[in-house]
């Protein structure tokens, strides 16, 4: 498995660490392929009662990698080839392509899942934490659907998890405006669970108290959850897909991304 992501377990916890703190765990191609293998891993591990997901150095994850964005600035989508790491690819049988399934994949898993959260939480890294049973932040994490700013729509799950975690006008809201916002902020929306000034302790603490019921009966209530919770997830999920191809590449996404780089306001076409 790649050190990108490092998957650690003890005494029933899998502690799932992203491992590119330079970048601010930002998503690049090689960062979707080990999320997703991390994630795909702990599906027959044995032993595990509990998931921790935490980012390595000062945030837990800051959303596409500017390379991702440079490519699309130069006209390149992603499509649905089956490279290493190309966020558009989809294998057989799955609702999700590779972006998608890097937050949906925590859902999968028969176990709990706790998002331990702080710095930033941007775009797909906001995803990625949606895609999380519970969501423990620091106050000062900062928050954002971000992929407006960027001429393009949220289309790692984040549509269809909005709409399930917060009411419809705040899920519009964030994703039509793409504002930051803080900790403090996102846990009263609904978006956290709980605020901690060491996210990372209190969801292992957390972890441990849940690895300590019966195995079983934790499964068993995640399962009920999901049977209602996921009932609509494919057909949206394949919308997201249509919807975010229709904007990669034309002229309007092209300006959002080279007017954020150039630090200038866009200019748009109607």
């Amino acid at each position: 498995m790649s050190d990108r992501v490092i998957v650690s377990i003890s005494d029933g916890i899998a502690e799932v660490r992203f491992n590119r703190p330079d970048k601010r765990n930002a998503l690049d191609r090689e960062q979707f392929a080990a999320i997703a293998e991390a994630g795909e891993s702990l599906k027959t591990a044995e032993g595990v009662r509990a998931v921790v997901l935490v980012g390595e150095g000062e945030s837990f994850c800051a959303g596409l990698d500017f390379s991702m964005f440079s490519g699309m600035a130069g006209g390149e989508g992603t499509g649905e080839s089956s490279d290493r790491g190309n966020p558009g690819a989809i294998d057989e049988g799955r609702i999700t392509h590779l972006g998608q399934q890097i937050c949906w994949v925590w859902q999968e898993l028969p176990m709990p899942v706790i998002a331990a959260v702080h710095g930033h939480a941007l775009g797909g890294g906001f995803q990625i934490a949606m895609g999380a049973d519970i969501r423990i932040a620091h106050p000062d994490t900062k928050w954002s659907v971000r992929e407006i700013h960027w001429g393009l729509v949220p289309d790692m799950t984040g549509t269809f998890m909005l709409s399930k975690i917060v009411r419809q006008d705040i899920a519009r809201e964030l994703t039509y405006t793409a504002r930051m916002i803080g900790g403090v902020e996102a846990h009263d929306l609904g978006l956290v669970t709980r605020l901690s000034d060491d996210p990372h302790r209190d969801a292992m603490a957390l972890a441990a108290e849940i690895a300590g019921r019966s195995p079983g009966a934790v499964r068993g209530a995640k399962a009920l959850f999901n049977r209602m919770f996921t009932e609509g997830a494919a057909e949206q999920f394949a919308m997201e897909r249509e919807v975010i191809h229709a904007q990669i590449g034309t002229p309007n996404q092209i300006e959002s991304i080279m007017a954020n780089m150039e630090k200038r306001a866009p200019n748009f076409v109607d």
